[in-house]
């Protein structure tokens, strides 16, 4: 194990960072339990000159719960369900998913 996979276990099992969370892939429609950080950060979009801020909602997840998230695919933490819309990143070490998502 890594010093960055060892960190990010702790991360994820610390409750003042992460939240039980469900994904619900389209392909198989069976919900899997996962931790997850959540994000909110604003982005600066900018449309014809005018730069707006647009709120975002993002999730990191960790690979080995969330092997193959899909855009489409559902995600569901804190009473709150979202719908995965674009691709997943990865980090540089392949541990961590981060999903752009939008309310379901």
């Amino acid at each position: 194990m890594t010093a960055f996979s060892a960190a990010m276990l702790t991360l994820f099992a610390n409750g003042d960072l992460a939240v039980d969370a469900i994904w619900t892939p389209v392909a198989t429609g069976v919900p899997v339990d996962c931790r997850a950080v959540r994000r909110s950060p604003d982005q600066v979009a900018e449309f014809q000159g005018v730069r707006m801020h647009v709120s975002t909602d993002l999730f990191d997840v960790r690979q080995s719960q969330v092997p193959n998230p899909r855009p489409g695919d559902a995600f569901a933490c804190g009473g709150d369900s979202f719908v995965i819309q674009s691709e997943p990143e990865a980090d540089a070490e392949r541990l961590i998913w981060t999903l752009d998502v939008r309310p379901a």
